[in-house]
């Protein structure tokens, strides 16, 4: 039997998007989907191929660009015509999981606004900007195993926080924070000793996700020097079920904001990888923020070139993330510390002043941009909900 799908003409998960993802119907087990409106397509059934009946979409990635043009392009065939009653599920009947096993995980910092933010709360009789951050993109490694998908619940963490009297003490976070962020999922990886050009990132780079790098703001300010973030993010970081392949987003593809100084050499490419992608979070229902990607200071094409320029190697499902969104206005802030400036400016909530995270509150990052003629897409959301947090050992 076939099945003929229909979306409206305005979906943002209309046949112009078709992000990846993996999912699992009723009494089945997991394989490899594609979204189109309300539905997930079964690509084992519909193109009954084999690779779209793993559990992950790591092997799908590992075939290279020509591959997933000729998938894509297949599946908008299928689409226009029919396809296979069998490969077709709606979206609230399945489950779904981490659509790629995480192989690394690197996150970034290439918000100017988010770092002059920061910058002014930290040190607010110094420079913002520190002399390196305007010379590459600046980063860190972070957790690969405690990547979650969207939906997960999150526990509240526990560790040292400074006191008032200068010492720590140990407990749970009580300046739990978020970051809505932008992630590039590697599909190519490289070889040990050999850097990724620049104006190699389409050759690698499989598609985006949104995620929250969820961030223990009291534990962060007591670990971090001098060696940077530990556990203040290592206990969780969401990642949306499913990926806007970078083909989708073609429309969305603008310049960069000019960088000053001129990058050096590796750091400049022929091509625009900026994107124009408009995100939204919502804290309990409520929209408090409109971060604006169209703002980052450093491209993921700057990102992947400096995180390889020293022969780092890659590999297929290796995630890394721009690092906090926001922009210039006060909405726009794409974390709690930025919104309630530290803790000294409470978020009116549904009808409640607020600055970091409580137990029970939940967070929902969502996204849209440009698509062909004049259309938009969806990337799809990240969700989260705090829980309490676990007793100490």
């Amino acid at each position: 039997m076939k099945t003929r799908v229909e979306v409206a003409d305005d979906d943002l998960f209309g046949p112009r998007n078709l992000p990846y993802g993996v999912f699992a119907p009723e009494g089945a087990g997991f394989r490899v989907g594609v979204r189109i409106g309300e539905y997930a397509i079964d690509l084992a059934a519909a193109l009954e191929d084999p690779v779209f009946a793993e559990p992950n979409l790591n092997a799908f990635m590992a075939q290279g660009p020509r591959r997933w043009r000729e998938v894509r392009n297949r599946i908008r065939e299928l689409i226009d015509a029919e396809l296979p009653t069998a490969a077709v599920h709606l979206l609230h009947d399945v489950r779904t999981k981490l659509p790629v096993q995480i192989g690394d995980y690197v996150d970034f910092y290439a918000s100017i606004d988010h770092a002059t933010n920061l910058g002014k709360l930290f040190r607010p009789d110094a420079e913002p900007l520190l002399p390196n951050w305007r010379y590459l993109p600046v980063g860190y490694h972070g957790r690969a195993g405690t990547v979650v998908v969207s939906g997960t619940e999150i526990v509240r963490p526990r560790g040292q926080r400074r006191t008032a009297s200068g010492t720590p003490d140990f407990g749970p976070s009580q300046r739990l924070d978020i970051e809505a962020e932008l992630g590039f999922l590697v599909g190519i990886g490289s070889e040990l000793g050999t850097p990724i050009d620049i104006d190699e990132f389409a050759e690698h780079v499989f598609g985006v996700a949104l995620v929250n790098d969820w961030s223990a703001r009291d534990i962060q300010a007591w670990e971090y020097q001098p060696l940077g973030p530990f556990l203040g993010k290592s206990f969780a970081t969401s990642l949306s079920a499913w990926v806007t392949p970078l083909a989708a987003l073609e429309a969305a593809r603008i310049p960069l904001p000019r960088q000053v100084p001129e990058p050096l050499p590796y750091l400049r490419g022929s091509q625009s990888w900026g994107f124009d992608i408009d995100l939204a979070v919502r804290w309990n229902g409520q929209t408090v923020a409109h971060p604006p990607y169209a703002r980052m200071y450093w491209s993921p094409a700057q990102m992947l070139a400096h995180l390889t320029a020293n022969g780092a190697a890659t590999r297929t499902g290796d995630l890394y993330a721009s690092g906090t969104i926001s922009g210039p206005a006060s909405d726009q802030r794409g974390s709690f510390i930025e919104l309630s400036w530290g803790g000294a400016d409470p978020v009116m909530v549904n009808g409640l002043h607020r600055t970091f995270l409580e137990d029970g509150d939940e967070v929902v990052i969502t996204a849209s941009a440009p698509g062909p003629n004049s259309h938009r897409i969806g990337l799809a959301e990240v969700r989260g909900r705090i829980w309490h947090a676990r007793p100490a050992p």
